[in-house]
């Protein structure tokens, strides 16, 4: 809209549809959103409204609550989820604390999507060959195009931990700094958002699907969670003599008792499970152990003060509010329940098939479908929205052949 109409308070209406709409465009039943498809008011959070400093002409951005025109918040807002979720904290006294992982892989232009992906030509002409690992010059053939994402950052007030180069060839890795869970929704999704933008300034592109290359490590989007007593500021995972509590306990036991359950929300898309299926560092379990990365739950090492779970399920394509939400709710539901988890594991180790996940989309939207917690946790419309939503895409990507097929198949008699 135009800056003098937003400055005016005209309010923005969208169809409820919208937030339906699958990645292809299309919309499941109106029967999921309202046969009316009736409109909901667009509500610009006003912590949330940036210039953004690769625009040109100049535009701004102000990231909105999708609410129903009598105020309340949407069902099918993956934002008011969130909220919806962080105040059944707020009810007993508690604050979750959050930081995300975002991992992201930068290549040359891709025009003809049958081509695999090419990371692009460095300052010395050649590609990086896919050795540079947290190397510190890994990133010096991108120096401009990093330059410019970080004065991007600070321009929008997005504060930055590390930055460092991950095991895939051209993929990197960014630290957001721990805080509030919908401040770092917001900020995952602008940093998102920045990075693609930025990249077609540079030429490049910008890819956040969990696996785009074979062979290749996958992009994940961790996410780091503790609780806090609001007032004292006291993680409640850690007692006075720095140990483990029940409630770091239960927490761990309320996410490996939904994240079966919530994998679909967790991994939104087919080729997530490309990422979750040829793990390098990516389980798809829901074991947990004290610092190894084979686990789903990881117990960094740190102070009782930092004490936090890993939940590493996510992929990078995920939506940062719903998996927030998820993990968040996940561990809420094992405090009120008082669940216990499984023995910690540590090594080499067999996931015990009560603690594996699904590993395909269709298995994964089977099992959401059938869970009456998620639809408990986040309501009937909700989760019934989504399965149609990804149902619709999950068709779209059977309606095609792939190059696999035509290559081995077709000579078989």
């Amino acid at each position: 809209m135009t800056a003098e109409g937003f400055l005016d308070g005209r309010r923005l209406q969208m169809a409820r549809g919208v937030l339906l709409q699958c990645i292809m465009g299309g919309y499941p039943a109106a029967r999921f959103y309202g046969s009316d498809d009736g409109d909901l008011a667009l509500v610009p959070d006003p912590a949330q409204i940036h210039r953004l400093p690769w625009s040109n002409p100049p535009r701004a951005l102000a990231i909105c609550d999708a609410d129903e025109l009598t105020g309340e918040h949407s069902n099918l807002s993956t934002r008011g989820q969130l909220k919806a979720v962080i105040a059944r904290y707020a009810a007993l006294g508690l604050a979750p604390v959050v930081a995300t992982e975002l991992e992201f892989f930068v290549f040359a232009p891709n025009p003809d999507p049958t081509q695999p992906f090419q990371p692009p030509l460095g300052l010395d002409g050649r590609r990086e060959d896919g050795h540079s690992a947290f190397s510190v010059s890994s990133n010096n053939g991108l120096r401009p195009f990093f330059s410019d994402v970080y004065q991007c950052m600070a321009a929008l007030g997005l504060p930055r931990d590390t930055f460092m180069h991950e095991m895939g060839v051209s993929q990197f890795e960014i630290n957001l700094l721990h805080g509030d869970p919908l401040l770092l929704a917001d900020q995952t999704l602008l940093f998102k958002h920045l990075l693609k933008e930025v990249a077609l300034k540079h030429g490049l592109t910008v890819v956040c699907m969990a696996k785009p290359l074979a062979h290749t490590p996958g992009s994940s989007m961790h996410i780091h969670q503790s609780i806090v007593e609001i007032g004292s500021g006291r993680n409640v995972f850690s007692d006075e003599a720095g140990q483990p509590t029940a409630t770091f306990r239960h927490f761990i036991g309320g996410q490996q008792a939904c994240m079966a359950d919530f994998t679909a929300l967790f991994a939104p898309n087919v080729n997530s499970y490309q990422r979750l299926c040829h793990p390098y560092a990516s389980p798809n379990n829901a074991c947990w152990s004290h610092d190894n990365r084979a686990a789903g739950l990881r117990i960094p090492a740190s102070s009782p003060a930092a004490r936090r779970v890993e939940n590493r399920l996510p992929g990078a394509d995920a939506n940062p509010y719903l998996a927030i939400a998820a993990s968040l709710a996940a561990g809420l539901h094992g405090i009120e329940n008082e669940l216990e988890p499984s023995e910690a594991i540590q090594g080499e180790f067999q996931v015990p098939d009560n603690l594996s996940l699904p590993c395909t989309l269709h298995a994964a939207l089977e099992r959401l479908k059938r869970s009456q917690l998620a639809k408990e946790l986040f309501g009937n419309e909700f989760i019934e929205g989504y399965v149609a939503s990804k149902t619709m895409e999950l068709t779209s990507f059977f309606d095609e052949i792939t190059p696999w097929e035509r290559r081995v198949l077709a000579a078989q008699a």
